[in-house]
C-alpha cells in the first residue's frame, strides 16, 4: 500500500551498522515481563484470593473478564495513542498506568475495589503489546519480526514464571497482599532504563508521527479482519493457560496453591517461549528459501492448528507431571501460531500504524477473553475440565482456516 515502508534489508544498510538494535528490544522484553507479572499473579493466587472474597470459578472469571473486557476496549484507541505521540512518551504512559494499578491491587479490602484495580490495569496494560509491536517494526526487518514476537514471549515467560514463584515464595511469608505491591512497584523502575536506552540506541527506522496509510485504510482492508478472528480463536488456549493454570492443579488434579505453583504451573510458560521461537525460525527460514511472507507464516500457522488438536488429550493424563507436559505441548504450539500473527499487521502496514495493527489483535483477545473467561468457570464449576479442553482444541485450526480465505481475497 502506498505510503508504507519497505521493509527489505537490502534496501535498509543502516540497519547492518546497528547490532545495539537488539539490545533495545531486550529492554522491551523486560518491560513484557513486567507487564505479564503484574497481570498473571492473580491467577497464582487465585485459590487464594477467592477463598477471602467467597468466590466461586465463575465469579473469578468474571474478574478476568472485567480486565478483558476493558483491555480490548482500550487497545485500538492505545494502538492509535502510541503512533500519534510515538514510542517513548506511550510506552511511559502505559507503564505508569500498569504499575499503579498492579500494586494498588495489594491495596484493596473489597471486591468492588479489586475489580476497580483490575480494570485500571487493563486499561495501562492495552498498550504494551502495541507498544512492543511498534518497536519491533521501528528495530526489526521483516523477516526478523516473528523472532521479535517470539522474544517478547521471552519476556511474558519469565513474567509467567515468576508469577507463580514469587507468590509461592512471599504471600506465604508477606501475604498476598504485600507481592502485588512490590511486584508492581517494579515497572517504575524501568522507564529511566528505557530512556537511558532510547537515547543510546535510536532505531534505524525513523519514526513519524503522522502516518500516511489512514486507519480507515486499515479498518477496510479484508485481511485484517481475517486476522482479528483468527487471533480470537487460537488464542482461546493462550487465556486457558495462562488464567486456569493454577486452578487446574488445584481443583482437577489436588494439588495445593504453593505446590501448584512451585513444581509445575511455571513449567508450560517455559515451552511457550520455545514455541515462539519454533515458529519464529520455522517462517524465518522459508522466508529466507523464498517463500513469501504470508504462504510462509500460514504454513506454520497450519502444522501448529492440526497438532493443537491433542489439547483435548489433557484431561486423561494419567499423573499431574504429565498433564503439565501436555499442557506445554499446547503451549508451545499456541505461540508457535501467536508469533506469526502478531508479525502480519507489520508486514503489511509497516513501522507507521505497527501500534494500531498490532491493538487490532490485542482487541481481539481482550474480547474473547472478556467472553469466554465467565463461561469457562460455569464448566468448571459444573462440569471440570475435560469440556473446556475439548471444546478449545479446534477453535485454532478454525481460525486459521478464516484467516487463509480472508487472505486469498485479498492480496498480500
Amino acid at each position: 500500500m502506498a505510503g508504507t515502508p519497505t521493509r527489505n534489508a537490502a534496501n535498509s544498510p543502516v540497519r547492518s551498522v546497528q547490532p545495539l538494535r537488539w539490545v533495545a528490544i531486550g529492554v522491551f522484553v523486560l518491560s513484557s515481563s513486567l507487564n505479564y507479572l503484574d497481570r498473571l499473579l492473580l491467577a497464582a493466587l487465585a485459590p487464594t484470593i477467592k477463598s477471602e472474597f467467597h468466590l466461586s470459578n465463575t465469579e473469578y472469571g468474571k474478574i478476568v473478564s472485567v480486565f478483558a473486557m476493558l483491555y480490548a476496549l482500550v487497545a485500538p484507541v492505545a494502538g492509535w495513542f502510541v503512533d500519534r505521540v510515538g514510542l517513548n512518551i506511550g510506552v511511559t504512559t502505559a507503564m505508569v498506568v500498569w504499575s499503579f494499578a498492579g500494586s494498588a491491587t495489594g491495596l484493596t479490602s473489597t471486591l468492588r475495589g479489586l475489580m476497580a484495580a483490575r480494570s485500571i490495569l487493563g486499561i495501562g496494560e492495552a498498550a504494551g503489546i502495541p507498544c512492543t509491536g511498534k518497536a519491533n517494526s521501528l528495530y526489526l526487518e521483516s523477516k526478523e519480526l516473528a523472532f521479535g514476537t517470539a522474544l517478547n514471549q521471552v519476556g511474558i515467560t519469565v513474567g509467567s514464571i515468576a508469577a507463580p514463584l514469587l507468590a509461592a515464595g512471599l504471600a506465604p511469608v508477606f501475604g498476598w497482599r504485600y507481592t502485588f505491591v512490590l511486584c508492581g512497584a517494579f515497572g517504575f523502575l524501568w522507564i529511566p532504563l528505557w530512556w537511558y536506552t532510547s537515547r543510546r540506541v535510536p532505531p534505524p527506522v525513523v519514526e513519524t508521527v503522522k502516518a500516511s496509510l489512514g486507519i480507515g485504510d486499515i479498518l477496510r482492508d479484508g485481511r485484517l479482519w481475517g486476522l482479528i478472528f483468527a487471533n480470537a480463536l487460537v488464542m482461546t488456549l493462550y487465556t486457558l493457560w495462562t488464567n486456569w493454570t493454577t486452578i487446574y492443579f488445584v481443583q482437577a488434579r489436588g494439588l495445593t496453591e504453593i505446590d501448584a505453583n512451585r513444581t509445575l504451573a511455571w513449567i508450560p510458560p517455559v515451552f511457550a517461549t520455545a514455541g515462539g521461537f519454533a515458529g519464529g525460525w520455522m517462517a524465518f527460514r522459508a522466508i529466507r528459501s523464498g517463500k513469501p511472507v504470508f504462504e510462509a507464516r500460514m504454513k506454520v500457522c497450519w502444522i501448529a492448528a492440526v497438532i493443537l488438536l491433542a489439547t483435548a488429550l489433557v484431561p486423561l493424563a494419567p499423573s499431574p507431571a504429565l498433564a503439565a507436559a501436555a499442557i506445554s505441548l499446547s503451549f508451545f504450539w499456541c505461540l508457535a501460531i501467536s508469533t506469526n500473527l502478531y508479525a502480519m499487521p507489520i508486514d503489511w502496514y509497516g513501522s507507521q500504524r505497527a501500534a494500531f495493527g498490532v491493538a487490532a489483535l490485542t482487541c481481539s483477545f481482550g474480547l474473547m477473553t472478556a467472553a469466554i473467561s465467565p463461561a469457562v468457570g460455569a464448566v468448571v464449576d459444573s462440569f471440570g475440565f475435560t469440556p473446556v479442553c475439548v471444546a478449545m482444541s479446534v477453535l485454532p485450526l478454525l481460525g486459521i482456516g478464516i484467516l487463509q480465505l480472508a487472505g486469498r481475497r485479498t492480496p498480500a
